[in-house]
């Protein structure tokens, strides 16, 4: 079993359904509505809530973050790279995401967040080198990543020629190549793959990219810290397909009378 604390990563541990909880404990020095309204979802899915001291809670979780409330789930069961790739309805492309060896869980969070924001059909994590799906995470995901379809590879390069053989391009994130990602057609199956913090992409993931992107800087840093350049170009590629929004009709104009009429 596991620990999640934090109102937002319980409440979406709950509405996602994707574990199973043993039980919510809340803090009795809080009471307000935003916890009572968890309690309220705990009952209706016939979760069994505990009132405890909040020092209590602050032991368990191991921090004094978790603002009154934290659930005891079953350990979090990957998927493999086989379960994401399947096919999606005709006509609508995937959209994944690889990392390959972010180690700082807030970044992780961060770039889950992003992920399940911009509809990113999986995310791609290595068994090594790698931060784990933690309560941290969660927390800083602000619940998000209980919704995130993960799978956790023993080796990247190899899952990501296993997407290249299923017609998956990947894209590697990094500040020396081309072209810009604005410039890039999103509008096809493709994994974006993030490097490590400072250091970027490890040299065989790199060669294994079929396309290197880069965004383009305009100060005197050369690149953005890995969560933020995720979600620049995780929002270009929801941007580009995005199905175009219809136009309202018009109303027909009613016949103008002129002067001569």
């Amino acid at each position: 079993m596991e620990v999640l604390y934090g109102l937002h990563p319980v409440e979406e541990a709950i509405r996602s359904g994707s574990r199973q909880l043993d039980h919510v404990s809340v803090a009795r020095e809080r009471r307000d509505d935003r916890l009572e309204r968890l309690i309220q979802l705990c009952r209706s899915a016939g979760i069994r809530v505990s009132l405890e001291p909040r020092d209590q809670l602050t032991r368990i979780a191991r921090t004094d973050a978790h603002q009154g409330v934290l659930a005891v789930v079953k350990e979090r069961q990957f998927l493999g790279v086989e379960d994401l790739l399947k096919p999606k309805a005709e006509g609508q492309h995937r959209f994944f995401l690889a990392l390959d060896g972010i180690e700082d869980p807030h970044n992780l969070g961060a770039l889950l967040r992003t992920a399940e924001g911009a509809g990113v059909d999986g995310v791609i994590l290595p068994e090594r080198r790698s931060a784990p799906v933690t309560a941290t995470v969660a927390k800083t995901s602000a619940g998000a990543s209980e919704h995130v379809r993960i799978a956790r590879v023993t080796n990247l390069v190899r899952a990501l020629e296993q997407m290249k053989q299923k017609h998956v391009w990947v894209l590697g994130l990094d500040e020396r190549g081309t072209p810009d990602y604005t410039d890039f057609d999103f509008k096809t199956d493709c994994v974006l793959v993030l490097g490590r913090e400072g250091a970027g992409l490890h040299d065989l993931v790199k060669k294994t990219c079929d396309h290197l992107l880069r965004i383009p800087m305009a100060g005197q840093v050369s690149s953005l810290n890995v969560s933020v350049a995720g979600a620049v170009v995780m929002y270009e590629a929801m941007r580009q397909r995005r199905p175009p929004a219809e136009k309202p009709a018009k109303k027909p104009e009613e016949a103008r009378k002129g002067l001569g009429s």
